[in-house]
């Protein structure tokens, strides 16, 4: 899915990439162990001309004018959001970034909504019979006014599309422990289960 989400001829950073599956990719990792299994995939597939694979803390050994499109996969929301506010052309409105956080997606979207990146599509897909959201941003500058509601769903439509329910199922089941422990959390997922 987040393949799906590149530009066409994009020149493509594979952020946290460890197998360097992410086809004609510039792949960078923050461990040495992942990087290399991602350095003999390429080479398995004679594409050492098409990728350069380095080490990187997110994005700070990849410069601006290497890429167009930035994956950022396999994370905790938090750390996505860590990384898009330490990268200095992050705010460039050319760039694309597509994000699929493991966890926190909530936490993701209020950074993305709070320093004025734009939600331009939003995704669902199951893998290994887990259910995660993938999105598609980039930087307008303008900064977006939400409900809570909107924190764990975003974009998606879960009345419409079957991953999109089962993924907002997922977050209502969350909200619904958290809400053990605050009652505020109850009121978010009932506004949720509405939107089945």
């Amino acid at each position: 899915m987040c393949a799906g989400f590149v530009r066409q001829n994009a020149r493509l950073a594979d952020i946290g990439t460890d197998h360097a599956y992410l086809p004609l990719c510039l792949a960078a990792d923050i461990n040495p162990e992942p990087l290399s299994r991602g350095r003999a995939a390429i080479k398995s597939f004679n594409a050492e001309h098409l990728i350069s694979a380095r080490l990187s803390n997110g994005l700070e050994n990849i410069a601006e004018n290497e890429a167009d499109d930035f994956v950022i996969a396999g994370m905790g929301g938090e750390l996505i959001a860590a990384i898009l506010d330490s990268c200095t052309y992050a705010k460039n409105s050319e760039k694309h970034f597509i994000l699929q956080p493991m966890t926190k997606s909530e936490v993701l979207i209020k950074y993305l909504f709070d320093n004025g990146f734009e939600i331009l599509k939003q995704d669902c897909c199951t893998a290994a019979g887990k259910c995660y959201t993938v999105l598609l941003v980039c930087y307008s500058g303008k900064k977006h006014e939400y409900t809570q509601t909107e924190l764990y769903c975003a974009k998606l439509q879960p009345s419409v599309k079957s991953t999109h329910r089962l993924f907002t199922e997922k977050q209502i089941t969350k909200l619904e422990k958290q809400a053990k422990g605050d009652a505020r959390y109850a009121e978010i997922a009932k506004k949720l289960r509405e939107m089945l």
